[in-house]
């Protein structure tokens, strides 16, 4: 057993979800990120999907999600009131991202890997200590997010 969880979409591609071991503690309730990301991908506008869980005062962890749309859809904020329901219907409200961030691509590694652990330092403002990126394929992109969730926070 390897720990990397897989599925097959509509068209019969597979995608390596991530890590099946990957947990949000959510008002004690263990969620996989890859079952998450997995119903994020299921609505029709997503491409790709990152969950990750970073402090809350009030449920210990907090579910935040990051997606790219696939070509030719638009950002606005039904988009990610809807990516919210999704998780709501598709898992329980428990389960629902306290924010949806919309980028243009996620950090992955020339072999397709998404780096979430920067996507975590992102959110939780430690910028400047996001460690190695020096497999990055796309090391622009990581400016490119600070500033999506910059925005999105108000800085």
């Amino acid at each position: 057993f390897t720990g990397d969880g897989a599925g097959r979409d509509h068209e019969g591609y597979y995608w390596i979800r991530g890590r099946v071991d990957d947990v949000v503690n959510v008002s004690g309730h263990r969620l996989s990120t890859a079952e998450i990301e997995a119903a994020l991908i299921e609505h029709h506008m997503v491409a790709e999907a990152a969950v990750v869980g970073i402090a809350d005062e009030l449920t210990g962890q907090a579910v935040n999600a990051f997606v790219s749309l696939k070509e030719g859809n638009e950002t606005n904020d039904q988009v990610r009131k809807d990516l919210v329901m999704q998780v709501r219907k598709s898992i329980g409200p428990f389960a629902a991202p306290k924010a949806v961030f919309v980028v243009d691509d996620l950090p992955k590694t020339r072999s397709g890997k998404i780096m979430r652990r920067i996507l975590r330092k992102i959110l939780s403002g430690e910028e400047d200590s996001l460690g190695d990126t020096s497999t990055l394929s796309d090391p622009s992109v990581v400016d490119r997010i600070i500033a999506t969730v910059h925005a999105a926070r108000g800085k």
